[in-house]
């Protein structure tokens, strides 16, 4: 989200304008960076770091100094413009149906209606079309990343059966939370660019190890797209990392920084937040038994519709209706006809949204309405074991792992090519 700061009433290709009124001049918004045949503007920089200063306000991380915020951002927002630019060459673009959904799954998890929703952005000052673009940019650069990346990740058989044979590799199931810092590399940099790299890492290091926040020094340093979230990482287990985090980490305590780390993408810095877990029994993974009811959205049902059904349902599950009996008569899956019925789920077997409802229930639970892509679900955890997964399994999960474990890299690689290619003009010092 960022808030408006002000209307500029030109945008042109000049570092600064001042145009003469009769009473006084009005100062015309200016150019500080063109990225190919784009420019990038004062109003949108300062636009960014409304937001940014209000996210890391909200998470208690110390501001950087505002210089520094300044031109890491500009750095975001030139990476950022380079790929929405190679979006729109090979005709990616978010569809408003689409966008629509992802809106209103926001709301839902801010716990409104999209109405309220809007109203309330709208009420901090954030204006509803430029909030719509933002999102769709997001999914865009997502959907990017998806189609010209992770796609073309191939996973050898021979990759496969080297994880599965080192047991070191496959049986590490414990759960890690990683903070983490990137200076990125250009592929031709020279020795004295390399070194002036690697003293900058040096310098977020010691910073580090002086007692300055990692969040803090991450948002001041990393050239991460996580950098302004305090380069947090979605938790994970350390098999899914990849391997030169992984290694790192194993060695880690909670709370502990690794040295700088190579990579050809750069030079990188790890925390240690947080391990749960241990290594699993080889060949053992869990199962989940579950059922539920869907009510899909579609042209004759509107997400809202559904969702208002749903509620209605909960209501009479939680008076103690039958749960099978209601998937029956109004469960638009397959399953309806079992009662709702999934069988047993291993992870990774349904779409995250409703994994992580699922995952997050008790034995017995129904969760609340939950969306997914596909509608509308009401969901109930009925048992859960540890069951020894067979052979076509095994390679099934070690491919996933081994493609998670690429993906970071993979993008990394991808991001500092399509940066190092494109023509980037500052102009943030002409004030």
């Amino acid at each position: 989200m960022k808030y408006t700061l002000f209307i500029a009433l030109l945008y042109v290709l000049l570092p600064s304008v001042t145009i003469a009124q009769p009473r006084q001049p009005i100062v015309i918004d200016r150019v500080v960076a063109v990225v190919n045949d784009e420019a990038i503007t004062l109003h949108e920089l300062r636009d960014r770091m409304a937001t940014v200063e209000r996210q890391l306000r909200q998470r208690g991380t110390p501001l950087p100094p505002r210089e520094v915020l300044e031109k890491q951002l500009l750095d975001r927002l030139i990476v950022d413009r380079v790929q929405m630019q190679f979006a729109k060459e090979v005709g990616l673009r978010i569809p408003d149906a689409e966008l629509d959904v992802a809106l209103r799954r926001i709301a839902e998890n801010n716990r409104m209606p999209l109405a309220d929703f809007r109203l309330a952005l709208e009420k901090d000052g954030i204006d509803w079309r430029r909030f719509r673009e933002e999102i769709r940019d997001e999914m865009t650069i997502s959907r990017l990343r998806e189609r010209e990346v992770e796609s073309r990740i191939v996973i050898s058989d021979g990759e496969i059966d080297n994880y599965l044979a080192n047991p070191q590799l496959a049986n590490q199931a414990a759960l890690v939370a990683l903070s983490h810092i990137i200076v990125r590399v250009p592929e031709q940099a020279d020795p004295v660019r390399l070194g002036q790299l690697r003293a900058r890492a040096e310098e977020a290091l010691a910073r580090i190890k002086s007692g300055q926040d990692f969040g803090q020094v991450a948002a001041s340093f990393s050239e991460a797209p996580d950098a302004m979230s305090g380069g947090m990482i979605e938790p994970r287990p350390l098999d899914r990392l990849p391997p030169l985090y992984a290694e790192a980490a194993v060695s880690l305590n909670p709370g502990g920084v690794s040295s700088i780390l190579r990579s050809p993408a750069g030079f990188h810095i790890i925390k240690l937040i947080e391990r749960r877990g241990g290594s699993a029994v080889a060949g053992t993974i869990s199962q989940t038994r579950a059922r539920h009811i869907l009510i899909k959205v579609n042209e004759l049902v509107s997400s809202d519709e559904a969702q208002h059904k749903m509620t209605g349902l909960k209501e009479r599950l939680d008076n103690n209706a039958d749960f099978a009996e209601l998937a029956r008569l109004y469960s638009n899956d397959l399953s309806a006809a079992k009662g709702g019925d999934l069988g047993w789920l291993y992870q990774g077997d349904t779409v995250p949204d409703f994994e992580r409802a699922m995952d997050a229930l008790k034995i017995g639970e129904i969760s609340k309405p939950i969306q997914s892509p596909f509608g509308w679900h009401l969901i109930q955890v009925q048992e859960r074991k540890n069951a020894e997964a067979g052979d076509e399994r095994k390679r099934l999960l070690a491919r996933q792992a081994l493609r998670e474990r690429k993906s970071d890299e993979a993008y990394e690689d991808w991001l500092r090519q399509m940066r190092d290619r494109a023509y980037v003009e500052y102009r943030l010092e002409d004030r």
